[in-house]
């Protein structure tokens, strides 16, 4: 039985997992490192425990520290949260060879699926549509990869099976340039990846980005909790995500929600995951699949209902799922801003102190933050301050509490993106819904 969890992480995340975990009776040991003693979920947990300088290097992702930290505090698993080594293989099997639970996928899961062309491939065998492509890593046969190419058809687009977060990805618009594109992205992989394999799609020019978030135990039973857009990106980072995606049917999610548990059951998945797709002219397009709790889990949370970090934690506890396909309903919609310390015009990061933080309220609306006054936003992380959730009886109601509620924001001391998300929210074509992922970076040029 689980008792006592360590959370290996930071910041909102880190305060999300601790209060899921003192609301089901278990224990808490907050690791930070001497950057992040006064973070709010370190004050508020059981234990705490130091393990490392400010760099993530020798804290966050070192890997014997925070395994060390479970043993003298007598733990008895480790909840990742998303980023650090929430994707990190060896991480998951050191920490089960420790003798603790990993409250996550198993290690073969995540090896799987971090390598982009492996998971492409079972996907296929599970009746998942992919983007068309070079069905397997590209060799060192330029001809071959020429032809590929040519089947395929201009534009396509070469990635690093190692990738992620969108880094290591080149668009091609024509043979000429293809194998220097090849060479410099496998040279790009092996540095950033330490992966040097790389593969060839259909580059869609259009699409939107949609993903279902799915949940699956250890007794071959798994649900999907329907889909959210994604598509409001900049530099391939999420900005504003909603759920359900505008203009997505009841029998689209019925047929893609159920092959996606097809899925699961296939690989034996374990935990919360979350398939991501490119959607464009009715057809749905696997790319990847986050083996982690998302950043934007709170909308499908306000949507459904269910509590994504409590059944993470049931699940690698051994239960079964608290609930069957035909328990779960969409009801409402619902919006996430993501708050960041950082310039709204330049986008770039904005540490300091916190000297006033009010959170906004009211009617359907969420604040996921571990800001409060006098808090010392630090330079070393991601400036991921907080999430702003909005949820209504239908989309249009939703969008009119975000209004409100990003009016309602004060958070003095730092700079923030709430401006941008304003305009966001005002947007005409956002707010008749559907923009694709090129929408935000094009409008932000727009208004220079």
């Amino acid at each position: 039985m689980i008792k006592k969890i360590v959370i290996a992480n930071r910041g909102e995340i880190a305060l999300r997992i601790l209060r899921a975990c003192h609301e089901m009776d278990i224990r808490t040991v907050a690791v930070h490192s001497t950057a992040d003693r006064d973070l709010k979920h370190v004050r508020l947990a059981d234990e705490s425990v130091c393990i490392g300088p400010p760099a993530a290097s020798g804290s966050y992702l070192n890997i014997p520290a925070v395994i060390s930290a479970a043993e003298v505090t007598d733990a008895t698993a480790i909840h990742p949260g998303y980023g650090f080594l929430s994707e990190n293989a060896d991480f998951a099997e050191r920490v089960e060879q420790s003798g603790f639970v990993f409250i996550g996928p198993r290690p073969s899961n995540i090896r799987l699926m971090g390598d982009k062309v492996q998971a492409i491939l079972a996907m296929k065998r599970a009746g998942v549509p992919t983007v068309p492509g070079s069905d397997g890593a590209l060799g060192d046969d330029e001809d071959a990869s020429l032809r590929v190419a040519q089947e395929i058809g201009y534009p396509l687009i070469i990635k690093a099976a190692g990738g992620g977060g969108g880094r290591g990805m080149r668009v091609v618009h024509n043979e000429a340039s293809l194998l220097t594109a090849i060479s410099l992205t496998r040279t790009e992989a092996a540095n950033a990846f330490g992966n040097a394999t790389v593969y060839m799609e259909r580059y869609l020019d259009n699409p939107r980005h949609i993903e279902f978030q799915l949940l699956s135990d250890t007794h071959g039973n798994a649900i999907h909790l329907g889909e959210r857009d994604c598509s409001m990106q900049r530099r391939h980072q999420k900005v504003v995500e909603e759920c359900p995606a505008p203009g997505i049917t009841a029998e689209m999610r019925h047929r893609m929600g159920e092959r996606c548990v097809q899925a699961c059951i296939d690989i034996g998945y374990r935990g919360a995951g979350t398939f991501e797709f490119l959607y464009q002219d009715g057809q749905f397009y696997f790319i990847e699949m986050n083996t982690r709790v998302q950043v934007e889990h709170p909308i499908t949370e306000m949507v459904t209902g269910v509590d994504i970090v409590r059944e993470q934690i049931r699940i690698a506890n051994g239960e079964t799922l608290a609930y069957r396909q035909e328990d779960i309903a969409l009801r409402g919609h619902a919006i996430e801003c993501r708050i960041n310390a950082e310039d709204p015009e330049r986008f770039t990061p904005s540490p300091g102190t916190v000297t006033m933080y009010h959170a906004p309220g009211g009617p359907g609306v969420r604040v996921d933050s571990h800001l409060y006054t006098g808090y010392r936003v630090p330079p070393y992380y991601d400036s991921l301050i907080g999430k702003l959730i909005a949820h209504g009886e239908d989309r249009s109601r939703a969008i009119a509490r975000m209004r409100n509620a990003l009016a309602e924001v004060v958070v003095e001391g730092i700079k923030t993106n709430v401006p941008l998300h304003q305009i966001i929210l005002a947007d005409p074509q956002f707010v008749q819904g559907g923009t694709n992922i090129h929408y935000l970076e094009q409008m932000l040029v727009h208004q220079k």
